[in-house]
């Protein structure tokens, strides 16, 4: 039967399309989840939505499973196709085809990579807001079918909040012209959101259509060092009266993470590691001058009020950006803790996560003493990243972590995903965050859209 599905695809698509065997690139067998790499049946690299519908007949008339593929930087494992599953990889649809000023709208090509998107904006005079660590290598329809968070959502929302309009190839082949530019558009149901976040599970995205916001010209940056949480919390209270809708990135550090990012992983301390907590405060404007006089007087008013120990102002583009590289370090988690160390991204109230990262440090030094836990995130939407590793190990025990986390996560009615997916490394952990009345209706769906089950198949549930 593989033989056969292959020789249907090439013939379809032609060789060229269709790689199999030693042709299999590397990128195309692994994603960054520290799961070990795997082997598809064949890797199918369509240009086109014709080529992806194909292809999706194809495999459908075949009952073939197919994973859909994007710049694989996923952390949860669902991009990673298996020795029996074709993978449909849009690394060749890259490209911005319109800018619409009229309308702050741009239609872009599934496999373009996040930072590209971004450039074409800020060159039309326009901003996009999505902005995360992988902005270089993550491509824009991952992006969507993950619903991305990334630095920026206290302000703009995830990336369901920018898209209008998506065109979508469902599991048989049918193409969802749904290139939607209107920001009111009532007339029944909006089917995108069926797709955003679904991880591939119901439908491969092939363009989009995403909102455009005004291009920023200014931006000020302060990094400041907390007594406690509840000062971290008093804060970010300040920043939203003082800063309103300016206030675009509200990023927190816990002392474990800070003393780490500066000592271990090369990033510049802007201010002395004695403090238990760390925050970095962005806002973004259209006036400079004004825009930092705010800034500069909104953080002395706060600092006379004691809720900030210490603080430094970013007098410069370079400092902000040197800011911005402390809470970027995670970047260089696996070259100093190894592919293997446990990651996790979970959501909670933003008033739990003080007492949330108390016990869960304790819990975790409890059962694994010695274990290094790190803790930092964007807090001010209630989202907060965990990275655990026990020096030494041959083995990171996973099964230990992993309880511990998301228990104290089902304890405080989060969420074990606030970014990232479920993929398959967080299927277990579902029903930690969902009902079983919630995840029947995902099933339902499922059912209604992929009857043979052939789209990432294993994957979410």
């Amino acid at each position: 039967m593989a033989g056969e599905v292959v020789a249907a695809l090439r013939a379809e698509l032609g060789a060229e399309v269709v790689l199999t065997g030693g042709d299999i690139p590397e990128r195309n067998r692994d994603d960054w989840s520290g799961l070990p790499p795997t082997q598809p049946l064949a890797v199918l690299r369509p240009r086109t939505t014709e080529e992806v519908a194909a292809a999706l007949r194809v495999c459908h008339a075949h009952r073939q499973p197919v994973v859909p593929q994007g710049g694989l930087t996923g952390l949860c494992g669902g991009g990673r196709a298996g020795e029996s599953e074709v993978a449909l990889s849009v690394e060749r649809m890259v490209g911005v085809e319109e800018i619409d000023p009229t309308t702050a709208t741009m239609t872009v090509q599934a496999g373009t990579p996040l930072e590209r998107v971004q450039q074409a904006a800020d060159e039309a005079g326009f901003f996009v807001p999505l902005d995360l660590g992988a902005r270089g290598s993550c491509a824009i329809g991952g992006n969507i079918s993950t619903n991305a968070g990334g630095n920026r959502v206290i302000r703009y929302g995830m990336t369901r909040e920018m898209v209008l309009g998506l065109e979508v190839v469902l599991a048989d082949g049918t193409v969802l012209p749904s290139l939607n530019k209107l920001i009111k558009n009532n007339a029944g149901i909006d089917l995108k959101h069926l797709f955003i976040g679904s991880e591939g599970t119901l439908g491969v995205v092939t363009r989009a259509v995403l909102r455009l916001q005004p291009k920023p010209t200014s931006v000020q940056a302060a990094f400041c060092a907390l007594a406690d949480f509840g000062a971290v919390l008093a804060l970010l209270q300040a920043a939203r009266a003082g800063l309103g809708p300016a206030l675009s990135a509200f990023e927190v550090m816990w002392h474990d993470y800070y003393h780490f990012a500066t000592t271990r992983l090369g990033a510049r301390a802007p201010i002395p590691a004695d403090q238990p907590l760390y925050v970095l405060v962005e806002a973004q404007g259209t006036d400079e001058v004004a825009d930092a006089a705010r800034f500069e007087s909104w953080l002395e008013r706060t600092l006379e009020t004691g809720i900030i120990a210490d603080a430094a102002l970013a007098q410069s583009l370079a400092d902000t950006r040197a800011f911005w590289g402390v809470r970027d370090a995670v970047a260089e988690f696996r070259s100093v803790l190894g592919p293997e160390h446990a990651s996790f991204d979970i959501g909670l109230p933003t008033g739990e996560m003080g007492a949330y990262v108390e016990d869960c440090r304790a819990r975790l030094e409890e059962a694994l003493p010695g274990i290094i836990s790190l803790f930092y995130g964007h807090v001010g939407d209630g989202n907060i990243h965990i990275v655990a590793s026990v020096p030494g190990a041959a083995k990171q025990p996973k099964d230990m972590i992993d309880p511990i986390v998301y228990g104290l996560v089902r304890d405080r009615r989060g969420t074990v995903s606030a970014e990232h997916g479920i993929g398959t490394r967080k299927k277990r952990w579902l029903p930690y965050s969902r009902s079983p009345e919630e995840v029947a209706v995902m099933r339902t769906l499922k059912q209604a859209l992929d009857p043979l089950g052939i789209l990432n198949p294993g994957k979410v549930f």
